[in-house]
């Protein structure tokens, strides 16, 4: 908001002045809630200083059905059942990434989520000044004392069950994997598909591409649909937004599709016959709460199956179209990483 010169002469301009000063003040009051046009960050609502405050960065943005959208459920979970004030930040830029980190604790912030891994450098930088604030890096096993830990979720689990799934499902013995960014969640869950595949029904065939690009829908499609002629009947797409482009290809095509990362069912409900969930709202709300408590350590977090930080969704109308087996043996390999008895790990 632009400042105006206010000027006065007596007591008629003092009085003048003084209403002045109070509509100014009104209107700047009345100026919260937007977003700021640097940052993107819509402001935090109320300004309780006793209420934990929470920021959240992300690299894209938050509808993109994806990789940004689950950070943003969480941040709205946290606000829900902490009570917390939340902001958030959108499309920060690894150029970015150090102002918007210095701000964020310089207001105050009791935590600062980065959601990638690419956030861990800076935050490690940058936390030495603030050691009142807590620095949160998503996708990561950063940590430093005393104030920076991270949440990583088993991408090659999710992989492995997206895997599963696909391979017994398909009718044709092909099975398609699309990545977006080369990035460790995405190449994790992808590795994971391929082993998972393969682990359920020996000799099918795997294809699997990086678009490099969470935003391109049209090459994510243009990929996917490359993979259906070669004779692929099950794909599955993660790409951020761009795996947009996987579901229509397969909706288009005919075939079935596996969701990654939060139910995609109600967007093509007859395609997608499941999705296997990165429940990162969980996890960020478990461990902005032992900020909350005192109880919160500088150390990384790896969460999965066995943490319920990863499961499949509902079948919804295709409950009574998958064969009883398959889901049995999906279930099963459910269960054999839930009590250990199958080991599935991230690579670096």
């Amino acid at each position: 908001m632009a400042h105006r010169t206010i000027s006065g002469s007596g007591a008629a301009g003092g009085l003048r002045l003084a209403a002045l000063l109070l509509a100014l003040a009104l209107a700047l009051a009345g100026c919260g809630g937007g977003e700021t046009a640097k940052t993107g960050a819509s402001a935090p609502e109320g300004n309780d200083p006793g209420r934990l405050k929470v920021a959240l960065l992300v690299p894209g943005a938050v509808n993109d059905n994806g990789w940004n959208s689950v950070a943003y459920s969480g941040l709205m979970k946290i606000k829900d059942e902490l009570g917390a004030e939340t902001q958030v930040s959108e499309k920060v830029g690894q150029s970015d990434m150090a102002e918007f980190l210095r701000g964020y604790a310089q207001d105050g912030f009791d935590v600062v989520i980065g959601h990638g891994f690419e956030f861990a450098e800076p935050m490690m930088d940058i936390a030495k000044d603030f050691p009142d604030t807590w620095f949160l890096v998503t996708s990561s096993t950063a940590a430093q004392e005393p104030n920076v830990a991270s949440i990583s979720i088993n991408n090659r689990e999710q992989g492995y069950l997206m895997g599963t799934a696909a391979a017994l499902l398909s009718q044709s013995g092909k099975v398609a994997a699309i990545g977006g960014m080369d990035i460790p969640p995405i190449t994790n869950s992808v590795a994971g598909f391929k082993e998972g595949a393969e682990a359920a029904v020996p000799g099918i065939e795997v294809l699997t591409a990086m678009t490099g690009s969470g935003e391109d829908i049209a090459k994510a499609k243009e990929t996917a649909i490359s993979m259906i002629e070669k004779g692929a009947d099950v794909v599955m797409t993660n790409a951020n937004a761009a795996g947009n482009g996987g579901i229509e290809a397969a909706k288009q095509e005919g075939v079935l599709a596996i969701g990654s990362n939060v139910d995609l069912n109600p967007i093509a409900p007859d395609t997608i016959a499941v999705s296997v969930i990165q429940d990162y709202p969980a996890a960020m709300l478990s461990v902005v709460k032992e900020v909350q408590e005192g109880r919160m350590k500088a150390e990384p977090k790896l969460l999965g199956v066995k943490e319920g930080a990863v499961y499949l969704s509902p079948y919804h109308g295709f409950e009574a179209k998958i064969p009883q087996e398959a889901k049995d043996r999906i279930e099963a390999v459910v269960a054999s990483l839930q009590d250990g008895s199958l080991q599935v790990k991230n690579s670096d």
